[in-house]
């Protein structure tokens, strides 16, 4: 499975990635504003700055809604890196876009996917990544991981190669959960990555180690 970290943060970006298990980051509008990052310019410089830390995949995603405009945004996102993954939505004009971006050699991720058969479509107009929101599914009392192992069956069933990033993952069983089913990609919170290091018997086997060597040297 691949590790995203989900955030425009450079300084988390900068730990995951020195932890050694990132593959890639995801971003949004909402995450680029948190930083206080505004303004085109400003927005693509720090998209730079992000590919200038990690090996590949930086999900850019585009603001328009209509056909023409998603494809001048990400068309101009693709030019910045070629770690850039254009991340698209789930809309009619979106599937659109995931059709010519592929022709053109663009990779892409769609994103706020919540049905089955949304993931379909974006298989079905070549896209590299699809993304699933277990999270907000959560949140309104679906089964998000039921989700991700609908998409799992079906594009096992037709050999799609699009691979399923499980995104909007609130905690570490989300994450260990995907794996079990199969999710190719998991894009998460650095505390996420970081809990996975996490168990009171390591902590306690640690300091009873450390203790006896004490005793050893003393």
């Amino acid at each position: 499975m691949k590790f995203f970290i989900d955030t425009a943060n450079l300084n988390e970006i900068r730990e995951a990635y020195d932890l050694g298990v990132l593959d890639g980051v995801t971003t949004n509008p909402s995450l680029m504003a948190k930083e206080g990052i505004k303004g085109e310019e400003n927005i693509r410089a720090h998209y730079k700055a992000i590919c200038n830390i990690v090996d590949d995949n930086v999900s850019a995603e585009v603001i328009a809604t209509d056909l023409d405009g998603i494809l001048k945004e990400g068309r101009e996102l693709a030019k910045i890196d070629d770690k850039i993954v254009v991340k698209v939505p789930m809309i009619k004009d979106g599937v659109k876009a995931l059709k010519i971006f592929a022709s053109e050699g663009i990779r892409t991720n769609c994103t706020l996917v919540f049905t089955a058969g949304q993931a379909i479509l974006a298989a079905k107009a070549g896209a590299d990544f699809v993304s699933p929101f277990i999270g907000r599914l959560d949140d309104v009392a679906t089964d998000g991981l039921e989700l991700i192992a609908q998409i799992r069956h079906i594009y096992d069933n037709y050999g799609y190669e699009t691979e399923i990033l499980a995104a909007s993952i609130r905690h570490v069983m989300h994450l260990i959960k995907c794996a079990e089913i199969g999710a190719d990609v998991a894009t998460c919170p650095l505390s996420v990555i970081t809990g996975l290091l996490k168990h009171p018997l390591t902590d306690i086997g640690l300091e009873k180690f450390l203790s006896d060597h004490r005793k050893l040297n003393k």
